[in-house]
């Protein structure tokens, strides 16, 4: 596990620059742009571009055969221009300055992030993998408190400050993997003489497609959720702004505290188990808050579907490296970004239309609603026929 954790510091610095680029970046948008519907579209770009360019990138890292690895040459060449780029954000002189600079560093960002989250398979045994995802996100959310709290202060001595103390753990990450981790000496998927033969029929077979399925209609129930959920506190409950954030906070603690126990349970009793109460616990919890009035209930029933989130999510990568031959990690985690970063671009519109139609008490009614057509699909996914995959494609 000692090379889990220190790859954990290339999750520590991506949720750390997106939560803090996701955070002030609005800000300097802000200052050129009245439309708050195009600042949520240009804060989006990231979407978009995963929607497309990740997908290639995993694919095309599982044939890189260089002497530093598969996936370390994406590292070398996007973390050095992500830093550079997310330095210079702050520093824009113009509105077209800074729209360079955000897709410049999204691009950079593209071309290490799905290589960086390959290395976990590659290097971890398969048993293994729920517990190295739950301590990666451990670490990743450890990122994103840092990064609202440390860096929001850092921002109230400077704008520019908390971009380059970013960029600079950027490259300490880098630094930290580069020479702690050597894929050829660490990796238990492919020796240094094997060149991966891709089936891509085969790697598409009934429960990876099931599997993603299920991936997209549960992300379409959270992104939408975290999205709108301050509008919904707001105009249904009555809170404060700061209120209706601050409860917001509980389901991502919860998260965050339970990634590691959660994927411990999912090495110990299967991962389709663990996702499948995951789901389960995640309907019961959102059609509960459809009822609830106080902020007290509220906030404890946020924070325990948080806990069944991280059921979800921290067995959901395991579960579909798992279901592909060793040689498609990368492939698979450029799906598993697809189908997710899909999700993203849909959510918060469609959910919203319900919303315009129904009023504010249908979030978490259609949140529920897209939960149980995931619980439906993953349902589908049989596990003996995924490990009989596997097996197969070795």
């Amino acid at each position: 596990m000692k090379n889990t954790w220190l790859l954990g510091f290339g999750f520590f610095s991506i949720s750390l620059g997106w939560s803090l680029y996701n955070g002030f970046v609005p800000f300097f948008l802000d200052n050129y742009l009245t439309s708050t519907a195009l600042i949520g579209f240009l804060m989006t770009i990231d979407n978009y571009i995963a929607l497309f360019l990740q997908p290639y990138i995993g694919r095309h890292s599982d044939g890189t055969q260089t002497r530093f690895g598969r996936r370390m040459p994406y590292l070398l060449i996007g973390i050095p221009f992500a830093a550079l780029f997310f330095a210079l954000i702050p520093l824009h002189t113009n509105l077209l300055t800074l729209l360079i600079f955000m897709l410049c560093m999204n691009l950079s960002m593209a071309v290490f992030r799905s290589p960086t989250i390959a290395l976990m398979p590659d290097i971890t045994p398969e048993s293994q993998r729920t517990k190295a995802n739950g301590i990666i996100n451990f670490m990743g959310g450890c990122g994103a408190i840092l990064a609202f709290s440390v860096g929001s202060f850092l921002f109230s001595f400077s704008e520019s400050l908390p971009f380059f103390v970013v960029s600079a753990v950027f490259l300490l990450a880098l630094w930290i993997v580069f020479t702690n981790i050597k894929e050829h000496r660490d990796g238990i998927s492919l020796t240094n003489t094997e060149v991966p033969k891709i089936n891509y029929k085969e790697e598409l077979n009934a429960p990876t497609l099931y599997l993603l399925a299920a991936i997209f209609f549960w992300f379409i129930a959270i992104q939408g959720m975290e999205a709108l959920f301050t509008l919904y506190g707001v105009n249904e409950l009555g809170l404060s702004q700061s209120a209706s954030a601050f409860s917001l906070t509980f389901f991502s603690l919860s998260f965050v505290l339970s990634a590691i126990p959660t994927g411990l349970l999912g090495a110990k009793f299967g991962k389709k188990k663990v996702i499948v109460i995951g789901v389960i616990g995640l309907i019961l919890s959102f059609l509960l808050l459809n009822w609830v009035d106080s902020v007290i209930y509220l906030r404890a029933i946020l924070f325990i579907g948080g806990v069944f989130w991280a059921c979800v999510n921290i067995n959901a990568y395991p579960f579909i490296v798992s279901s592909g031959s060793k040689h498609s990690y990368g492939t698979r985690t450029g799906l598993y970004y697809l189908v997710s970063s899909l999700a993203a671009i849909i959510s918060p519109p469609t959910i919203g239309l319900f919303i315009d139609l129904f009023g504010f008490s249908v979030l978490f009614l259609a949140a529920a609603g897209s939960l149980f057509f995931a619980l439906i699909c993953i349902s589908r996914v049989n596990d003996k026929e995924t490990q009989n995959l596997a097996t197969n494609n070795l």
